[in-house]
């Protein structure tokens, strides 16, 4: 069974990019024939913790997750331009190649589409930075998207999937 790991780096727990990052992991698994299902790791859940020296046992066992995944979605909204930087928190905690093992897929909620390139590639190279192979295309979806992202989701899971199932085939 193919390890399959959402990481959701919006700083409000359960929210909405966390709901579409989950439907986009099982719609890209369903497309690709991976025998997964998708955990997701909240890290607004994992709050102060992040930033502790001896974080605890919640941090570790999401790091550990990351670190063991063969597939991670890595979801996070524009901020700044860039991602959050509870994502960059979370990461700084794996070692370097770190992610190595696994395939990386990006996803962002953008307010705007025509300003989502610079997202995707600090993306690319921050996940590709941890040794990660990182899918193309990522997700990107206009903040409005995210009330009901399906019809985009299935598009871009269309597309994504013989990617992600041929990167899957190679790690593996």
């Amino acid at each position: 069974m193919i390890r399959f790991t959402v990481l959701v780096a919006d700083p409000d727990p359960h929210s909405a990019l966390a709901a579409a990052a989950g439907r986009a992991a099982r719609a890209l698994a369903a497309q690709a024939g991976l025998d997964a299902e998708p955990h997701t790791v909240d890290l607004a859940e994992l709050g102060p913790a992040l930033l502790a020296a001896d974080a605890g046992r919640d941090v570790t066992d999401a790091v550990e997750r990351v670190r063991d995944a063969d597939v991670v979605l890595v979801a996070t909204p524009q901020t700044h331009g860039s991602y959050t930087g509870l994502l960059k928190v979370f990461l700084d905690r794996l070692p370097e190649l770190g992610m190595g093992r696994g395939v990386a897929v990006p996803m962002a909620a953008v307010p705007d589409l025509r300003n989502g390139r610079n997202i995707e590639e600090d993306l690319r190279v921050l996940l590709s930075d941890l040794g990660a192979w990182v899918l193309e295309p990522a997700l990107l979806l206009a903040a409005a998207e995210l009330a009901d992202p399906a019809e985009v989701i299935g598009a871009w899971a269309e597309v994504a999937a013989p990617a992600v199932g041929q990167a899957v085939a190679v790690s593996a």
